[in-house]
């Protein structure tokens, strides 16, 4: 017998445990939206299911299985019927089920969104939404359609979102546009929510009156004389009701944590969603019950299960010899090889969320940002998965993104939601702020970050000013100064150094101007185009495309300047001269291929004058890069296809390359993942895709 007990209470205990694991209460449970009530029953909205319960919360059963939508509930004027919005055939139509459940039927079959707004006094029809007759997709109008079916008949109100009519049928409250106050809490604007009142006898209109400054008033429900609704007025959403005759508004309810979500009636009875539970009110009275509704079903959201597919990858990032890619997978991070091995999970985090994987150029370690704390830090994390990851808190907003090492591996910039600009040093933790927009664009971040020189003692950046321009600046991370490379009169983006270090490229656009204003409207029908320019960075460097002149070449004879192992550089400096091997490729004098360290000079005194344009058309231009010395990558939007091209400097030369939507270089500039459509792969850096070779099987991944 004790052992019997003992196994009850351990199962006991490991149901508790199990149903707090996936934060469901099934004894009180919430998110039970949409709320609609009878004489004996209540209706609502659990994981885009129907269920009903008896009046107190008791005994809820789900109605609806079905795979899409089902939302906007309403019991027919006795009680014995629920109207309801679902996508059983795949559209949002009006479909009516009984209360005791059964195979719900179908009202409406047009093409469009029809969204029940309730039934007719006479409870014959139904009232719902639709667009089916507008001009515009701005507006909604109103419908009935008979419980038996038939085609559906327009009422005399123009459009309308919220409505309800009076007792009698003879009016009815609504509001004529849609609630602008979803997008911005506590809107002010002109298409605020107005309750008006439309007496179907004359067509004659009024105003549930508003106080000084406005406010959003939804929802309306007519009980005798009085209409309840639900207003900001006051702060939160709240309850309020107006007397039809003596024109008095009253609040009901005075919840200041959060809003009343939804309310709905029925004959005396008002029912509401407040946070997150379902409460009820008598008219007249200013007290409410909130009920206990238990419900404990197999949410298949919350069953652990196995997912797969290129609709998952949220990032990506390349190893420095592009040997491997690692992919944001649906919060996990994964590296995959470019062609043999299998894919290697890092975190195997379900419950945590991982993103903005970036692999350091010593191909030691990957960071990312995670918020298993709590709160989002950035992870540092060996990357072959063996070992802790060493977290970092960070300074900024709370939510960050795009991190780029320095190329000796040792810092680490990234952005964070309020457009700020951030550099780590990895080894001590410390943060310093580089920068800050001027203004906020919408979005969750913004790709602040350029480029970093190849000597990690420069950052290239933008910075979007007062103007809605975007400008470039370089910043010295040994003085922690910026300096304006642009003059902050076009839009100027993507700044990349070249590799030999002599260069800056960045896009500039001298049409932006009636683009960038993100929230002017007459911007839509419009277009923008960018060039591709060029700064030398050293004032000896002497412009690339200076004007050329053919001259005779006279041949010296050997032994003038001494050893003939060395040979002066541009600059009038010796240095050791490299042997080429039949593919031309630098050798020193032992005959090893040999990585030349460069470092990047820069004399900003005048640098904005030394900006010159690349001689290639304008256009819709992206994914600025160099991966070669004297080389140019970017992508050409044009005619729905993205191209790839390669501009060689010395040759002057543009040439399309492939097909694709994205790329990433390798660190050491030798390889390049890049993205076509959902494809993947790897190929040489500035080079045209081998479709049988370097297609990544990002088909292989699967996370729980």
């Amino acid at each position: 017998m004790k052992k019997a007990g003992l196994f009850s209470a351990l199962c006991v205990a490991l149901f508790l445990v199990a149903g707090n694991l996936s934060g469901i209460d099934p004894n009180d449970t919430r998110l039970l939206a949409q709320p609609a009530i009878s004489q004996d029953h209540i209706a609502f909205i659990y994981a885009h299911d129907l269920w009903v319960a008896n009046a107190d919360g008791s005994q809820p059963r789900r109605l609806t299985i079905d795979e899409g939508v089902e939302s906007r509930p309403f019991f027919s004027p006795d009680g014995s019927q629920l109207a309801f919005s679902a996508e059983y055939d795949g559209n949002t139509d009006v479909f009516l089920v009984p209360v005791e459940g059964g195979v719900p039927t179908r009202l409406t079959w047009h093409p469009g969104r029809d969204m029940v707004a309730g039934f007719t006094p006479d409870g014959q029809s139904v009232l719902f939404l639709s667009q089916r007759a507008v001009f515009t997709g701005r507006y909604l109008q109103l419908f009935t359609v008979s419980l038996k079916g038939g085609f559906p008949e327009q009422l005399v109100i123009p459009n309308a979102f919220h409505a309800c009519y009076s007792p009698d049928g003879t009016a009815m409250a609504y509001t004529p546009l849609t609630d602008s106050f979803r997008q911005w809490k506590n809107y002010r604007g002109g298409t605020m929510s107005t309750i008006w009142i439309f007496s179907f006898e004359d067509h004659s209109k009024s105003e549930i009156p508003k106080p000084e400054g406005g406010c959003n008033d939804i929802e309306p429900m007519w009980i005798g004389d009085v209409i309840y609704f639900l207003s900001d007025r006051n702060g939160e959403f709240n309850l309020f009701s107006f007397h039809t005759g003596s024109k008095e508004i009253q609040q009901i309810t005075g919840y200041e944590d959060f809003p009343i979500i939804s309310a709905s009636h029925h004959g005396e009875k008002i029912i509401f969603e407040q946070s997150g539970y379902l409460h009820t009110i008598d008219p007249g009275s200013t007290s409410s019950e909130k009920l206990t509704v238990g419900i404990a079903t197999d949410l298949l959201e919350l069953r652990s299960r196995y997912v797969k597919g290129g609709r998952y990858i949220r990032g990506a990032h390349v190893s420095p010899s592009g040997a491997r890619a690692v992919f944001d997978f649906r919060g996990d991070i994964i590296t995959v090889p470019a062609d043999k091995g299998d894919p290697r999970n890092l975190t195997q985090s379900t419950g945590v969320h991982e993103k903005s994987p970036v692999w350091s150029p010593d191909g030691k370690n990957i960071a990312y940002f995670s918020d298993a704390s709590g709160e989002y830090k950035l992870h540092i994390k060996p990357q072959d998965g063996k070992g802790e990851a060493r977290s970092i808190a960070l300074t900024g907003s709370g939510f960050y993104g795009d991190p780029q090492w320095s190329p000796d591996s040792k810092k680490i910039t990234y952005v964070d939601n309020s457009r700020s600009y951030y550099i780590l040093d990895v080894a001590s933790g410390v943060i310093h702020k580089i920068d800050t927009d001027e203004l906020y664009q919408p979005g969750a971040f913004r790709s602040i970050h350029g480029e970093w020189s190849s000597d990690s003692k420069w950052i290239t950046y933008t910075k979007l000013t007062g103007t809605n321009f975007h400008q470039v600046l370089l910043y010295s991370v040994d003085d922690k100064k910026s300096h304006a490379i642009s003059d902050g009169l076009s839009d100027a983006t993507e700044p990349v150094f070249d590799r030999g270090g002599k260069y800056l490229y960045f896009f500039a656009s001298t049409d932006a101007g009636p683009v960038v204003n993100w929230f002017d409207m007459s911007n839509a029908d419009m277009e923008m185009t960018r060039n591709i320019y060029l700064v030398t960075l050293q004032n000896e460097t002497l412009s690339p495309f200076a004007k050329e002149s053919d001259e005779e070449e006279i041949e010296e004879e050997n032994g003038e300047n001494g050893d003939n192992d060395a040979e002066e550089d541009s600059d009038g400096k010796k240095s050791k001269k490299k042997k080429k091997d039949d593919d031309g490729e630098d050798k020193d004098d032992d005959g090893e291929e040999k990585e030349e360290e460069v470092t990047v000079e820069i004399d900003l005194e005048g640098i904005q004058h030394r900006i010159i344009d690349i001689p290639v058309d304008a256009g819709n231009y992206y994914r600025l890069g160099s991966a070669r010395e004297n080389e140019v990558l970017y992508i050409e939007s044009k005619g729905g296809k993205r191209t790839l091209h390669k501009y060689d400097i010395g040759e002057r030369e543009d040439e399309d390359v492939a097909e694709m939507d994205f790329y990433f270089l390798s660190a050491d500039g030798k390889k390049m993942l890049y993205r076509k459509d959902q494809k993947w792969g790897m190929t040489d850096a500035g080079a045209k895709p081998d479709p049988d070779k370097g297609n990544i099987n990002t088909g292989v991944i699967e996370v729980k």
